[in-house]
């Protein structure tokens, strides 16, 4: 029964210990980097939507075109 909490216990105190130091480690971005990292994703999300809309305007057509007009 020790071993078993040994195995818990030791590896989840080792766990909290490392994510505090972590946690206590990282940043905060200043403005400059947080606008370019909104930048960076509000291109992201633009390019993807064009993407998935070029998709879609392509096989709309052929995928009537082989099951045929839906009722």
């Amino acid at each position: 029964m020790e071993k078993l909490v040994n195995a818990i216990v030791v590896p989840t105190k080792q766990f909290a210990a490392e994510s505090y130091r972590f946690v206590a480690r990282c940043t905060k971005p200043d403005t400059k980097e947080l606008s370019k990292i909104a930048i960076a994703t509000s291109i992201g999300f633009g390019v993807l939507g064009f993407v998935g809309f070029a998709i879609k305007l392509v096989f709309i057509p052929i995928n009537n075109v082989i099951v045929g007009p839906s009722a």
